[in-house]
């Protein structure tokens, strides 16, 4: 039964994330890509902390460690994108 509650608000979030997203004006995408990076620089401090504890499980040590992979390569990547975009609005 609590499984199928987490799936249902994964779900939940899934398409509210999704339609807000979607709605956001072009000129406001920069701003959002900074909001999403520090967001994903908490996420790596938690999966850090998650993956480096004693009393973890096998799949806990491996779910850890990929969501740090993620979350770095997301905030890498959103650094690039920002620049490449804020690049776009200098004068040459």
């Amino acid at each position: 039964m609590d499984l199928i509650y987490l799936l249902f608000i994964l779900t939940l979030s899934i398409f509210l994330g999704f339609a807000l997203i979607s709605r956001v004006p072009p000129l406001l995408h920069t701003p959002l890509m900074s909001e999403a990076n520090a967001i994903c620089g908490i996420i790596i401090i938690g999966a850090l902390i998650a993956a480096g504890c004693e009393a973890n499980s096998l799949l806990t040590t491996i779910l850890g460690t990929s969501a740090v992979a993620l979350a770095t390569f997301n905030v890498v990547g959103g650094y690039l994108v920002t620049e490449r975009m804020l690049k776009m609005f200098k004068k040459k």
